[in-house]
Order: structure tokens, then sequence, then C-alpha cells
């Protein structure tokens, strides 16, 4: 199998995203649906701008979605690809 420099550009910047116990955790987190700043930051116990800056890295490599309601932001994995690639890891190493 072959991958074009695309393809593994995409997956590695997934992958260094994913790389970091915080983010791994929000990402196990948001397995069962899509949550809010808050309920993240108090399933942690971290700071609400902590839980952000990890949130805009997760964002900015399109592994989860945004959107607001009222005055709440609300995360999602964003893809079933995604939520395939953390249930193969929570599966084989938690």
């Amino acid at each position: 199998m072959k991958f074009n420099e695309e393809q593994v550009e995409v997956v590695t910047e997934i992958l260094k995203s994913i790389a970091h116990p915080i983010r791994m955790k929000i990402l196990c987190f948001l397995m069962d649906g899509e949550k809010n700043v808050g309920e993240i930051e108090q399933q942690f116990g971290s700071t609400i701008s902590n839980i952000s800056q990890h949130l805009t890295v997760l964002r900015k490599a399109s592994i989860i979605d945004r959107r607001k309601e009222a005055n709440f932001m609300f995360y999602g994995l964003k893809d079933n690809k995604i939520h395939k690639l953390m249930e193969t890891l929570k599966n084989n190493y938690c």
C-alpha cells in the first residue's frame, strides 16, 4: 500500500495533535457525544484557558468540530474516521 504525500501529511498532523495526554483524554470523553467547554473542564480539573488551547489544537487539525448554542461552545468528534481511530486506540490500549 502506497500513501501519497498529502495523505502522509494529514495522518501525521492528526497523530501529532492527539499525542498529548490531555488531548487524548478529551477525545475519549467526546466519544460519548458532544460536550461544552465547562463539561470538559469539570471532567479534567483544568482551567478553561488550558482546555481551550487543547481544543484549538484539535480543531485546527480537523479532529473535532464546534458549534455555538446561546453562550456555550459545544465540541464533538469531527467524523466517523476519527471515532473509529479513537475506538481502536481505546480498545487496544485502555
